[in-house]
């Protein structure tokens, strides 16, 4: 997710930092990437843009330089169609900058916000309370914290970075550690959401997980199913028939989860469908469980093809759910009018 982070720590490297977009632009404000002379972490996007920060960025490396804001209008100065224009923060990482980024490893399921000073060398990073986590300073201004990142003024003139560093809202619970749910993990890992993995199974857990899942070894699964955040998704995809109906209606016990995905064929879901209805569950429940899982019009079986079909399709839905605001509440403080510091 943030894969602009394993460049910090790469020193001389210098952050680049998507500040404000007016207009249309090739990513969104709070697009980072690391650049060293010769390696970059992470991509603001843009062909041309990319190379002009790339271009500035390394000419800092090369002498003491303070960070800077620059503005690159995509159409009239750089040529690109998009036709925006592009606020980018140049920030040389030093030790201080260095211990501030490498406070968003700790607690990646809640939100952050960085405050950097343009017009000095102060950089911190808050909590959704105001509290400061990582960094150290004075005289910080208070901000709206509902906003994406943006530069502001102070009342002494001073402009500063608002860096909303997000935590995903996006949480799946995955029931199986087969070879299809394998696949699934790999193939989010490096998406914005958080994977709870659950199988009784602890031998068939990878050694190493991807940064944003867990697994959870469970003789009894329908408890995590509790445990899930409101608004989580679910994918229901064990060894066995018997538990996969049992944490179905586990999962349809609950009234506010999210999508529910089901493995297996028509002839499945009939079954299913059946005994459902047996157990008393609700008609509109039943209907809302999505079985057989993918997109349309993919009918591959090997599970490196499912996994990217059901990823596709769960980004469909997280992102369905961000726009018409379905995502579950972010953390206490976060729906303050601001966070005073």
């Amino acid at each position: 997710m943030n894969d602009w982070l394993t460049g910090v720590g790469c020193d001389p490297a210098v952050l680049v930092t998507v500040a404000m977009v007016e207009g249309s632009g090739p990513r969104a404000a709070g697009t980072k990437m690391v650049v060293t002379q010769r390696q970059q972490f992470g991509t603001i996007g843009g062909g041309h843009l990319e190379m002009r920060a790339l271009e500035l960025a390394r000419r800092m490396l090369l002498s003491v330089s303070p960070v800077s804001l620059q503005r690159f209008p995509l159409g009239a100065s750089l040529g690109q169609c998009c036709g925006g224009v592009v606020h980018l923060v140049f920030e040389p990482i030093g030790a201080a900058l260095e211990a501030v980024l490498s406070g968003l490893d700790r607690c990646p399921r809640q939100d952050r916000w960085r405050l950097s000073c343009i017009d000095g060398a102060t950089s911190v990073l808050l909590d959704a309370c105001g509290t400061i986590i990582a960094g150290a300073g004075t005289g910080l201004p208070s901000f709206a914290c509902a906003n994406a990142t943006h530069v502001l003024q102070d009342d002494g003139g001073r402009r500063w970075l608002v860096d909303a560093c997000r935590a995903p809202q996006a949480h799946l619970t995955l029931f199986g550690a087969g070879h299809v749910g394998a696949a699934l993990v790999r193939a989010l890992a490096d998406l914005p959401c958080h994977i709870t993995w659950v199988d009784e199974r602890a031998d068939l857990f990878p050694a190493t997980l991807p940064a944003n899942a867990m697994q959870e070894a469970s003789d009894t699964p329908e408890a995590l199913v509790e445990q899930a955040p409101a608004g989580a998704s679910f994918l229901v995809m064990t060894h066995s028939h018997a538990l996969d109906l049992r944490l179905t209606e586990a999962i349809m016990a609950r009234a506010d989860v999210g999508w529910f995905g089901l493995i297996g064929s028509q002839t499945k879901r009939r079954q299913f469908e059946h005994r459902l209805r047996a157990r008393g569950c609700a008609p509109d429940r039943i209907a809302a469980m999505v079985c057989p899982i993918g997109l349309p019009g993919i009918t591959n079986k090997a599970p490196c093809v499912i996994a990217a079909s059901v990823c596709a399709q769960l980004l469909m839905v997280w992102e369905a759910d961000a726009r018409i605001g379905g995502a579950p509440p972010r953390p206490v403080g976060a729906g303050l009018p601001a966070i005073k510091v």
